[in-house]
């Protein structure tokens, strides 16, 4: 079984390619079958595809930077919330609210699922 500060130490590392804007390394996380939901977005499947989505939301930003504020752990799953700060291309920056739900296949992340309101 994978620790609790091992997921944790995972899922901050994940943050931190998310963070760069590293797309590949965003899905070195995940298993080749992952599934891949950005708030109400329809679901992506598949590496291959994800680091194509996640790309191109990568080039609509500037930047972000995520604090996390809670965390849970389940046997299979880590769920966690916090503030997501973006960068727009214009300068200005956009602070919200998210909560992510992780559901892990041994290391790896089978299933991501992120819950955010992107409207404002």
């Amino acid at each position: 079984m994978t620790s609790r500060n091992s997921i944790a130490g995972r899922i901050n590392a994940l943050f931190a390619a998310i963070d760069r804007k590293d797309a590949k390394g965003f899905v070195e996380f995940l298993t080749d079958d992952a599934v891949f939901r950005f708030g109400s977005a329809p679901a992506v499947q598949g590496r291959t595809a994800i680091e194509q989505a996640v790309s191109g939301f990568f080039s609509a930003i500037a930047g972000c930077r995520h604090e996390l504020s809670a965390s849970w752990t389940g046997p299979k799953t880590f769920a966690c919330e916090g503030k997501v700060t973006y960068q727009r291309h214009d300068g200005s920056e956009i602070t919200l609210p998210f909560a992510d739900v992780f559901e892990l296949r041994g290391s790896r992340i089978c299933a991501y699922r992120i819950y955010i309101d992107i409207a404002p």
